[in-house]
């Protein structure tokens, strides 16, 4: 993961240099058996607002072990904790599993694991936006580079609970406190082309100062207003290595229907099931786009991803245990 400092504006080109406005995600065909909802109390009471559903055996033709939470937030919560270092200069607060947060949250119905995060020196960095009851614990990181000579200013993929209630995937850009802004749609950076101005006000189009009310980050947008997005280029996330976009692993997304209904999904992977590889990104968007989301992003994944319902866990985790984690979604 990138190191995530503040960087200064540059004298950049915003020409977008052979990067393609679309890569070839079709539209899924609806060809999956229909996800079966969990009702033998094998994970605990759950409350009328939270409806828990395991996946077909197959999905997308391989072999699936998923879950889907929803969660109906007129009658639930939705919060997040994250590692507090809200300049991007590292963090005094330790790692946390999604149990440690369990039991640090009273006993939430709902933990997930969120974004990206790293450790250097010894020291504890998030790399993806979380925000809390309107306080912003980390933004995202503000950029990026394959070789550390040229740099690239990505606005990376957030999820975010707007102070009306409303959710929705979107883009942001943080280059100090007081500048801090999300976008409908991303700055067209690749690795390999001309990087392009730091975002601002006016770069891209139709940014605002980020005000919300709760908001995860991490990467890449999967879905953005029924559309499938294909945008991890964009954002500058390693799409064959580190978070491995292209290729099957466990995977953890949040998304909404159309009907603002909260979407919490998570896949194992890494035969930790005998015949379950997990899903790339770009599955990941047409299962969660099948099941009736209109928004969606990518969280941390591979060892990383984790669903709790009551504290119970839902899928193996490929570390073989739990990971520490620098942010988790949870709802009360």
């Amino acid at each position: 993961m990138a190191v995530a400092l503040v960087v200064s504006a540059c004298a950049c080109s915003n020409k977008n240099d052979g990067i393609p406005d679309v890569w070839p995600w079709e539209d899924p065909d609806a060809d999956d058996a229909p996800w079966v909802e969990v009702t033998d109390g094998s994970f605990g009471q759950l409350p009328e607002a939270v409806k828990l559903y395991h996946s077909p055996e197959k999905l997308k033709g391989k072999k699936a072990e998923a879950y889907i939470a929803t969660v109906d937030l007129t009658k639930a919560s939705f919060h997040v904790w994250g590692l507090n270092d809200p300049e991007l200069d590292g963090s005094e607060d330790a790692l946390k599993t999604p149990t440690q947060v369990f039991n640090a949250q009273g006993s939430p119905v709902l933990v997930m694991n969120g974004g990206y995060f790293y450790v250097d020196s010894g020291i504890n960095y998030p790399a993806s936006l979380a925000i809390e009851n309107g306080v912003l614990l980390s933004p995202n990181i503000n950029y990026a580079s394959e070789d550390w000579v040229v740099m690239y200013y990505p606005t990376r993929a957030a999820f975010v609970q707007r102070k009306d209630g409303s959710l929705a995937a979107a883009w942001t850009y943080f280059q100090d406190a007081e500048h801090h802004y999300i976008y409908p749609a991303p700055a067209k950076n690749g690795y390999g082309s001309t990087p392009l101005s730091q975002p601002d006000a006016t770069f891209p189009e139709g940014g605002e100062i980020l005000d919300v009310k709760t908001g995860i980050g991490a990467g890449p947008v999967l879905l953005k207003d029924g559309a499938l997005m294909n945008t991890w280029r964009y954002e500058c996330i390693p799409g064959d290595y580190d978070v491995n976009c292209v290729n099957p692993d466990p995977r953890t997304a949040i998304g909404v229907t159309a009907d603002n209904r909260l979407v919490l999904f998570v896949c194992e992977g890494r035969q930790m099931t005998e015949g379950v590889e997990g899903y790339s990104t770009e599955n990941v968007a047409k299962i969660l786009k099948e099941f009736g989301c209109v928004d969606a992003i990518n969280l941390d994944g591979g060892g990383s991803s984790c669903l709790l319902v009551n504290g119970f866990p839902t899928i193996k985790p490929s570390d073989g245990a739990q990971r520490s984690v620098g942010s988790c979604i949870y709802i009360k």
